[in-house]
């Protein structure tokens, strides 16, 4: 088969979900390959995912030697990187080296990996089946509770949060570690109880009616704040607060089914015109009042945008290196 040209990352996450039920599967591994190798892909930065790519659907295919070479070729291209594409290929040739039985370089790769368990999201869940499929479940437990308890150790507030959003990077650590417990038949303790907690807040949160988010531009935040800093606990005490609070909002309303969402753009001078004279720019009514208004025009920033796309915030930066991440945190 053949791939069309210039492929995106949207692309490749798109072969991604329907490559199992692909005519030829292992015709397709070898042509994400091919891709990689050829340079037909949009961002060359894109070569690790494609590669990796193909190792887990030769992996799918019982092809653990294919998988193996895609795998290492995959962790060659994301070289010294450090991020969770590049963790995630690093887990992935764990993985297929448990099952071919080298189990101690496994290891090495996932203990390369370890450190971002208390960086990254995304590390719980691809750590932890790397060495389930290892029959490390009980190295998983333990790696996972060392990084919620560092997590907890680090965070400056209070140890219980108040939601999943407030506990952040902590609710996907507690979910995994959870999940592997439960695996393993261990009986509940206080951090399983706590993962339970955030899980109930966050399905309660979920069912409840959602807001388009409010989004101030960067050199309107800064007026924004210049003039009401009271403002600062609804929107942020930074523009790198701000954007992180509407980036993780969308994911929390996508993850719960909403669809076309959207931020709406405001600016200082509206939120003053909707006061009005005497008005309290920074009271809630005011607030919630002028989302309403914004909400009823036509004026309205698409969430999210391809990862290689410019970022919705309007930084410049590629989405994928600019405000994606910002959820996670």
């Amino acid at each position: 088969m053949s791939l069309k040209a210039d492929l995106t990352s949207a692309d490749l996450t798109e072969i991604r979900q329907s490559a199992l039920g692909a005519a030829d599967p292992l015709g397709l591994a070898a042509d994400l390959a091919e891709a990689a190798d050829a340079g037909r892909l949009a961002d060359k930065d894109d070569a690790g995912y494609a590669l990796a790519l193909a190792a887990e659907i030769a992996e799918s295919r019982s092809k653990l030697d294919a998988a193996l070479r895609y795998a290492e070729r995959a962790v060659d291209a994301y070289g010294t990187r450090d991020d969770p594409q590049a963790g995630a290929a690093r887990a992935l040739r764990a993985r297929i080296l448990f099952r071919t039985g080298r189990g101690d370089e496994a290891m090495a790769d996932l203990e390369s990996v370890r450190p971002l368990l208390t960086q990254h999201p995304d590390a719980a869940a691809y750590v932890s089946a790397a060495l389930a499929a290892g029959g490390r479940n009980r190295v998983a437990e333990q790696w996972l509770t060392d990084a919620v308890q560092a997590v907890l150790a680090d965070r400056d507030q209070p140890a219980e949060p108040a939601s999943a959003e407030d506990a952040g990077l902590l609710f996907f650590l507690l979910q995994q570690r959870h999940r592997t417990r439960h695996a393993l038949g261990l009986q509940h303790d206080h951090h399983d109880n706590l993962a339970d907690r955030l899980e109930t807040r966050l399905a309660n949160a979920a069912a409840r009616p959602s807001e388009e988010p409010v989004f101030f531009p960067q050199a309107e935040f800064g007026k924004l704040l210049a003039q009401w800093p009271a403002l600062s606990g609804a929107y942020g005490a930074d523009w790198d607060e701000h954007r992180a609070h509407l980036e993780r909002e969308l994911v929390r309303q996508a993850g719960a089914g909403s669809v076309g969402l959207s931020l709406l753009p405001a600016d200082v001078a509206g939120l003053t015109r909707f006061a009005g004279a005497g008005g309290d720019p920074a009271a809630e009514q005011t607030r919630t009042g002028y989302a309403r208004q914004l909400a009823s025009g036509t004026a309205r920033i698409p969430w999210p945008p391809e990862r290689n796309e410019a970022c919705w915030c309007g930084s410049g930066l590629k989405y994928k290196k600019c405000c994606l991440p910002r959820s996670r945190g």
